[in-house]
């Protein structure tokens, strides 16, 4: 395959006709139903499925779209089918289901968050179909979905990504292609390491600062014009310090992630020292009750 990096922009408009191209999405969580709508918002034939039907029947209102009882109803006719599901048997399961009436030269893109392991599995299984598979994890958290502001990570095959393009820019302000299959989701894993460190570094930064004596509110106004300035001290340390904690990616869901990238790490001798004692510490945050709090949460644990 081809190690070019390729990029896109929500700000492109794309000359395919998007109501040519008969896509389907299957899972509308937090993340998946936003996106879904901004394919439906941009003029692609999309048919939803969802474990839970009511939510299936919330989205067709609101959106238009058409609506199925199974993955396999879902992905019959597809062009390309979209998944975003909770984990590695999820997306095996539905998978599974949606391969069994999807027609060779068609595309499956997996968005959920999910083991390399498992993304290489499915690129092997679309192949003898001769179906063409992306893993595409996304950041951006749910506001980024919502406002189609994301950024996917893939994995796979040039030509595949190609294709994707029209999608992706539908609800993503950039996509790039980082290597063959795994790779989207081994990226992921480096973005939820990175965001782990930092928000521990600031959790422990507002909680030195109160037990200073500092207005905190004044000082992150200064520091974030510097060199300790992060999306997350911009979006999330004021909220932090007046105890709000259900702004987006939940702490149960960041432990799911870690746990992927630790366990990848044991496969590929890698340290991460932090991010294995940072996952200790969110393992106290849901202790508290936090399973659902987001993942700024981490300063509960230090009052």
């Amino acid at each position: 395959m081809s190690n070019n990096t390729t990029t896109t922009s929500s700000s492109v408009d794309s000359p395919i006709d998007n109501a040519s191209i008969k896509v389907s999405f299957l899972g509308l969580g937090v993340m998946g139903y936003p996106m879904a709508g901004h394919l439906a918002k941009s003029g692609f034939d999309v048919t939803v499925y969802n474990r839970t039907k009511a939510k299936s029947d919330k989205w067709v209102k609101e959106f238009q779209g058409a609506l199925a009882l199974s993955p396999a109803e879902a992905a019959k006719d597809a062009d390309i089918v979209l998944m975003c599901v909770g984990n590695d048997n999820d997306v095996k399961d539905v998978a599974s289901q949606a391969l069994g009436t999807m027609g060779p030269g068609t595309l499956l893109i997996d968005h959920t968050t999910a083991s390399a392991e498992v993304a290489r599995e499915m690129f092997s299984l679309c192949q003898k179909q001769s179906i063409a598979f992306l893993d595409a994890p996304v950041s951006g958290g749910q506001a980024g979905a919502e406002n189609g502001l994301l950024t996917v990570m893939v994995g796979g095959e040039q030509q595949a990504f190609d294709r994707a393009e029209a999608v992706f820019s539908a609800y993503a302000r950039h996509s790039q292609l980082l290597g063959e299959s795994g790779s989207g989701q081994l990226a992921k894993m480096m973005n939820q390491i990175c965001i782990a460190g930092i928000v521990q570094g600031l959790a422990e930064a507002l909680h030195f600062g109160q037990k200073a004596g500092l207005d905190c509110k004044a000082v992150i106004d200064v520091i974030s014009k510097g060199a300790a300035q992060s999306w997350q001290m911009e979006n999330r340390a004021s909220t932090m310090l007046e105890n709000h904690y259900d702004y987006g990616f939940a702490v149960d869901w960041m432990r799911k992630d870690l746990s992927i990238a630790l366990d990848e790490a044991r496969r590929n001798g890698s340290t991460l020292a932090l991010t294995a004692l940072v996952d200790q510490y969110y393992g106290d945050v849901q202790k508290m009750g936090g399973h659902r709090w987001d993942t700024s949460s981490l300063l509960m644990r230090l009052k």
